[in-house]
């Protein structure tokens, strides 16, 4: 059975659509077979971006899992001066996150696979709906490779369902240096506000 979290998943295309209404956004995207949430916006995507503030106006800003793009394509009419690397494992997703960003005319959207980010790039913002399906340990070295790149001021909003572990994810957070608090609960969704490490390194 193919995952939204394999590479290239094997199960046939089948496209489809989906609309992303916010206060502030009403976006139709694009869609297929093999990606997250193919039938509908997830509820806690919309939870989350329902609930974050506004992201830096300029910058790096990342969407850590980025699917077929609500939460790049919000990101990036929030902060249409800002850059927005929308990262996925699944190269469907990346191909759909940057069709719809074309689609929607937000120019400051880069849909990349997760390994062709430059590793010298540095986010002052981070918002993922992670995969927590992927297990414990898969999902800490995600969360581990991502945090570190933090600018010092840099905050990251994760939105985690309480029975996925919302409540443990928070305590490792905070026990591997990460300040992790929760920003707003909804439903059974935790929305976890993370700050940068102490270590978290400068701009030169």
């Amino acid at each position: 059975m193919a995952h939204y979290f394999e590479e290239r998943p094997e199960v046939a295309g089948r496209p489809g659509s989906v609309t992303l209404v916010l206060p502030d956004l009403h976006l139709r995207l694009e869609t297929d077979s093999g990606v997250f949430s193919p039938e509908r916006v997830d509820q806690g995507t919309r939870i989350l971006l329902e609930s974050v503030p506004a992201p830096p106006s300029r910058g790096d800003l990342l969407d850590l899992g980025c699917g077929y793009g609500p939460i790049a394509l919000t990101m990036a009419s929030r902060a249409p001066e800002a850059n927005v690397w929308a990262v996925d494992v699944n190269r469907r997703s990346v191909e759909l996150c940057a069709r719809n960003a074309r689609a929607a005319s937000l120019g400051g959207v880069r849909a990349l696979h997760v390994d062709e980010v430059p590793p010298e790039v540095r986010f002052s913002a981070i918002w993922s709906n992670p995969a927590i399906r992927i297990g414990k340990a898969a999902l800490h070295e995600m969360l581990t490779r991502w945090l570190s790149r933090l600018t010092p001021d840099g905050v990251a909003h994760l939105v985690v369902q309480k029975h996925l572990g919302s409540d443990s994810l928070q305590r490792w957070l905070n026990e591997r240096g990460w300040p992790a608090e929760r920003a707003a609960s909804r439903s059974s969704y935790r929305i976890l506000r993370v700050g940068a490490r102490a270590d978290a390194p400068g701009d030169g």
